[in-house]
């Protein structure tokens, strides 16, 4: 049985005054999702991306509707340690604090291990763990010696728990990520920063239907007790929850936006 998605939810203004940054927030996906939703919830967003193009598209549009003082746009590639940091002190400088920091940026592939070569297991590990890994790290830095707490939320994904063939290297990036989010967790706490992920199983999006075969969406879908993707907002909403005041007793867990959790 499929279920149709729910109506899109109005903001609570649950953030109001709040910065945020999120990376790999151009496009239609999570990412994008999450920066119209944190805008929604009252927050100001640096939306980057290593798609410049596109991240100047989605920034342009993104401030037309909520105002050029509430949206800024740095690209950043978050294998470079560099980049990393200028995105942040962008936040800072423009917005005077951050406090809420969305590590999305991530990447895929499929191929079976046999087969995987060293650069194409290194590149995924390299975007998909190791950038969150900066990301966190220039973020709790900042937080920590700003003093006002703050919240990491890490994309993490149902593939960390469970097996999917062709994909070892992604699947040990999103492991990582879980890891690395326990651990962050239990260390940021003694300066009031929480650090907490979600952990998707499939959210639709235009990007994601070219570059996966109709065969592997259907028995992926098939999976989903609800009979159907998520939307991106879904897994936004979860970001939300966890960047807001609701979940103030949450940290170093991973919530499941999926029946899949083992």
């Amino acid at each position: 049985m499929t279920s149709a998605p729910p109506s899109y939810l109005p903001g609570h203004r649950l953030l109001t005054g709040r910065c945020a940054v999120v990376t790999a927030a151009a496009g239609a996906g999570i990412g994008g999702a999450t920066a119209r939703r944190l805008l929604e919830e009252g927050a100001r967003v640096v939306i980057s991306d290593a798609h410049a193009r596109r991240l100047k598209e989605s920034g342009a549009e993104l401030a037309a509707e909520f105002g050029t003082d509430r949206v800024t746009a740095l690209p950043c590639d978050v294998t470079d340690d560099d980049q990393v940091t200028a995105l942040f002190e962008h936040a800072e400088e423009h917005h005077g604090r951050l406090d809420i920091v969305v590590n999305n940026a991530g990447l895929g592939g499929t191929a079976d291990l046999v087969d995987m070569t060293d650069e194409q297991w290194n590149k995924v590990l390299d975007v998909t763990l190791n950038g969150t890994f900066r990301c966190t790290r220039a973020a709790l830095c900042r937080m920590k010696t700003a003093g006002a707490g703050g919240v990491v939320v890490n994309n993490a994904s149902v593939i960390g728990w469970r097996a999917q063939r062709g994909q070892a290297h992604y699947a040990a990036a999103k492991a990582g990520v879980m890891a690395l989010t326990r651990c962050a967790a239990v260390e940021a706490a003694a300066y009031g920063v929480r650090v907490n992920a979600v952990s998707p199983s499939l959210a639709m999006h235009p990007h994601l239907a070219k570059v996966t075969t109709p065969e592997l969406l259907e028995e992926l879908t098939g999976r989903e007790v609800f009979g159907r993707c998520a939307e991106p907002w879904e897994v936004a909403n979860v970001i939300v929850f966890l960047a807001s005041g609701y979940s103030s007793y949450l940290t170093g867990e991973v919530l499941s936006v999926s029946s899949q959790h083992p």
